[in-house]
């Protein structure tokens, strides 16, 4: 498989193309400027959320739209609107950083994400110029607040399967609009709702833009939920629901791809709030299990405690190095359509799109990630992890949403498998070479020549190009075995892409740390090549189990022998002593008393 260096890279293609490290972002490279906004999200959560979360989670009259208002007041809402309709017109990564950090908000995180996303974007990228000069400048502000009504309740994945109805009425100057919504986030304090509708016969969705105060909205009452108490989520019934028909936004039957568009754009930024959310997790973690003690010393000097910690540390550095390399593609792909004549919404669009795998892949790695953090963060605290009078009680229920928030993880791994195989199909994206390469490869001697390790990544990313093979070597047999069925073996699919995952994380966290040495040098990097090395390590144990568990799925005898023998060769590693990898990092954690990565 020959590796083709290149900056513009499509959506898919980490699969049989190399990045170079000086082609992605990194964190680390954040400017005065984006520090600045970083820190004025971190001083809005301090000041306006923090102190009254349990007011928030009580749902106290008022609150949480004040606090929009607040967030719009301070320039929150607007990050990525234009400036001709009030807004700051900041790139995608920029944009990405407030999200993240926005996302340790609990409840108010999850009001202010759905209002600056599915709220505001609908009408930014697909509405008329009158309709955007009407309701962005507004939302932007946050002296309106936005929603979004498209789950109905047999309509959830399926979102297209909808019941809700638009009809046109008599004099031509209305839809009329009669269904039932549900599960719809800010719907108790929206001043603004995207509803999606099919008119009359249709069968695709349309969109509508409906005001609070059109006649025939009824809301029901507050849901009680799990986690994200605070969070405002009610059923929304249309009876009659008069809507001006210069209301319908963008084309008749055009809404399916809008909620398809907008919800590539809330998997991406969903991961970045999980990452922001995370980082906050490991800090309470960190600080108790250096004050709490236990036989006659702090918890953060057992091996147990210390492989959390590390663990946390190495997840969330992973998932969020995935992030910004993704999220910086985005920028690149906006930046090029719009040179080449594209006008700058359309563009936007075009270019998430374009990298709707990786937003899939954020979502469900950034989620898990937070999962697991949470889960660890309540086992180091112990009994009082339990307790809601400290902090992991909410953290932990909060933090189970979003692996259902925006399409579930299971619907967006198949996604993943889905689209890339569709691009292929389409040849978008040339896998079909790379694939019969590695198929004829495991007919071969292999090669055992060492690698010299004249540089200090040589070995690592000698491993990445083994594991993209692994994952040709598998979806490549299953395709060709499994054919048209392939889409309802979702098992297998579901393995196909966990391998994927694994090798886009590990190959952007490899590629983070090392253009972290390139610019800054090795000791600067310090224990983040740990973190690269071990998150490797544990990625290539999953893709071998992973693979083995699909290949034994469709394949039996001696043509499963050899693909076993084939994936082996490619998930084989050299020895990491990850347990002293492991204790480096969660030293550095302990002693800095912070997460510093």
């Amino acid at each position: 498989m020959a590796a083709t260096k290149t900056k513009s890279i499509k959506g898919g293609e980490f699969l049989i193309k190399e990045t170079a490290a000086a082609d992605i972002f990194i964190p680390e490279q954040w400017n005065d400027e984006q520090l600045m906004l970083k820190k004025t999200c971190e001083d809005f959560l301090n000041q306006e959320v923090y102190p009254y979360l349990d007011r928030i989670d009580s749902l106290e009259e008022g609150l949480m739209s004040s606090i929009v208002e607040k967030a719009g007041g301070l320039g929150i809402l607007a990050m990525n609107v234009p400036e001709e309709y009030g807004g700051l017109d900041l790139d995608f990564v920029t944009g990405m950083l407030t999200s993240e950090v926005m996302g340790a908000g609990h409840s108010a995180a999850v009001a202010i994400m759905a209002h600056t996303g599915i709220g505001t974007l609908p009408i930014l990228y697909y509405g008329n110029e009158e309709q955007k000069k009407k309701y962005i400048p507004k939302l932007a502000s946050g002296e309106w607040k936005g929603s979004y009504c498209l789950t109905e309740p047999n309509a959830g994945s399926d979102a297209n399967s909808g019941k809700t109805k638009a009809t046109l009425s008599a004099d031509g100057k209305h839809y009329i609009l009669n269904g039932q919504k549900m599960w719809i986030t800010n719907a108790g304090f929206a001043d603004v709702y995207t509803v999606f509708a099919k008119i009359d016969d249709d069968k695709k969705l349309s969109a509508f833009i409906v005001e609070r105060g059109y006649e025939g909205l009824v809301l029901n009452t507050e849901e009680k939920k799990m986690g994200i108490k605070g969070s405002s989520t009610r059923q929304i019934f249309f009876n009659d629901c008069k809507v001006p028909v210069e209301n319908l936004l963008s084309e008749r039957e055009n809404g399916f791809k809008i909620a398809l568009n907008i919800l590539n754009i809330g998997r991406i930024k969903l991961g970045g709030a999980a990452i922001g959310a995370a980082k906050a997790i490991i800090q309470h973690s960190i600080k108790y299990a250096n004050e709490r003690e236990q036989f006659g010393r702090a918890i953060s000097k057992y091996g147990a405690i210390r492989y959390k910690l590390a663990e946390q540390a190495i997840k969330t550095y992973a998932s969020e190095s995935a992030l910004y390399r993704a999220s910086q593609n985005i920028d690149d792909a906006v930046n090029s359509l719009v040179e080449g004549g594209l006008e700058f919404a359309e563009a936007k669009l075009k270019g998430i799109e374009q990298f709707a795998v990786e937003c899939a892949i954020l979502k469900v790695h950034g989620s898990e990630t937070l999962d697991y953090v949470a889960d660890e963060g309540v086992q180091i605290y112990g009994g009082m992890g339990y307790s809601a009078e400290a902090p992991m009680e909410r953290s932990y229920r909060d933090a189970r949403i979003n692996r259902i928030f925006e399409g579930t993880n299971e619907i967006n791994r198949l996604l993943i498998v889905d689209l890339i195989l569709k691009r292929a199909m389409k040849g978008e994206l040339d896998l079909m070479g790379p694939a019969q390469a590695v198929a004829q490869e495991l007919t071969s001697v292999p090669d055992f020549g060492g690698l010299g390790n004249n540089n200090l990544f040589d070995y690592e990313k000698e491993q990445i190009k083994k594991l993209k093979k692994a994952i040709l070597l598998v979806a490549g047999a299953a395709v060709q075995k499994l054919m048209q069925t392939l889409t309802k073996e979702e098992e297998i699919v579901m393995n196909i892409a966990d391998m994927a995952i694994e090798v886009y994380v590990a190959e952007s966290t490899l590629l983070r740390v090392e253009k972290v040495v390139d610019t800054f040098g090795e000791q600067a990097a310090g224990e983040k090549i740990d973190i690269a090395r071990v998150y490797l390590s544990e990625a290539t144990d999953n893709i071998w189990k992973s693979g083995k568990d699909a290949l034994n799925s469709f394949v039996d005898g001696d043509e499963l022998r050899m693909m076993l023998m084939g994936l082996k060769r490619y998930t084989k590693q050299e020895p990491l002593n990850i347990k002293e990898a492991r204790q480096r990092i969660a030293l550095k954690l302990i002693n800095e008393n912070k997460y510093d990565f």
